[in-house]
């Protein structure tokens, strides 16, 4: 499956039972309630997905079923997120086996692997399959950038197609595309500047939130690309109290709260995460609760042509 890197890429949460055993039901209906808001693709195993408490079978088996809940109708993304340049290239190979449709990468995990590491890390994993691969840049969480240098370099690999752009500068849209034009897809990976890397021409949005609220997020892209900014805007202001929830170290458990409140998930987690507590747990809830009482009627953004300015 060809992957048009445009529109809202879900980072999907990975459900636990309260014995910390992947909830598959869970998680099936968490996929499906994505592509029927308009999703345009699934991305597993990542932050969100509590990739670093997950065994690398039980990524390969959500995988599998998540595949199998999408039915081709959007790709399918597994993260790789290894501390062992052997262990990604065995993932990958894996993954591409079981239907993957593409790939989300991380540089090395834990080392922080200077550029020349770092460009040798992506390369084999490159090299190692024929999938579409978006390059994850989260230097903030993950201490290493990749660099325009070393997206120039890179650009050689025809299967690199894309990055999810989490550096949290918005001006990096404009640098990569004034660098490399429509070489490399950029999808917004922070919720909480996602409308303003649309408007500056990113292709699509990797988002959290959605998790809880997908209609109301693909509703800002859709809105964005139809040119519609005042609608886009104020529906973006009512929902920027809970996109800051994506930007805090206890992102996991603050949006699995808001998917437990919405229907789309349970709040439990796998430890060393703990179900939220005290005074943290009632500010969370209060911002949910606030923003389910100020609830907007989403417009239609079905039945109107895209802006030409904005495809």
């Amino acid at each position: 499956m060809n992957i048009h890197w445009q529109g809202v890429f879900p980072a999907v949460t990975t459900p636990f039972r309260k014995n910390e055993q992947i909830d598959f039901d869970e998680f099936s209906k968490n996929i499906e309630a994505q592509i029927a808001a308009g999703c345009n693709g699934i991305i597993l195993c990542g932050t969100l997905g509590e990739a670093s408490t997950l065994l690398g079978e039980e990524k390969l088996e959500l995988l599998e079923e998540a595949v199998k809940t999408a039915a081709r109708r959007v790709p399918v993304l597994l993260n790789i997120a290894e501390q062992r340049t052997g262990a990604a290239v065995a993932m990958v190979r894996e993954a591409e086996k079981r239907g993957a449709s593409g790939l989300m990468l991380l540089p090395p995990l834990r080392y922080a692997a200077d550029s020349s590491e770092a460009m040798a890390y992506i390369i084999s994993v490159a090299e190692a399959t024929s999938l579409p691969i978006m390059l994850y840049n989260n230097p903030a969480d993950y201490k290493i950038e990749i660099t325009l240098p070393m997206f120039e370099r890179l650009s050689r690999f025809e299967n690199i197609q894309a990055v999810k752009e989490s550096t949290r500068d918005v001006s990096n849209t404009t640098r990569m595309i004034n660098a490399f034009g429509e070489r490399y897809k950029i999808l917004c990976g922070v919720d909480t500047i996602a409308l303003e890397s649309l408007l500056m021409g990113a292709s699509g949005w990797v988002a959290g939130l959605v998790c809880a609220f997908p209609s109301e997020t693909v509703a800002i892209y859709k809105l964005v690309h139809q040119g519609r900014l005042t609608e886009a805007r104020a529906l973006y202001r009512w929902f920027f109290p809970l996109l800051e929830l994506d930007i805090h170290p206890k992102l996991v458990q603050y949006i699995k709260l808001a998917q437990s409140i919405t229907g789309l998930g349970t709040e439990h987690v796998r430890k060393p995460r703990l179900k939220l507590e005290g005074e943290e747990r009632k500010h969370v809830l209060a911002v949910i609760s606030n923003a389910l009482a100020e609830r907007p009627t989403l417009p239609n953004v079905e039945m109107i042509s895209p802006n030409p300015l904005l495809v």
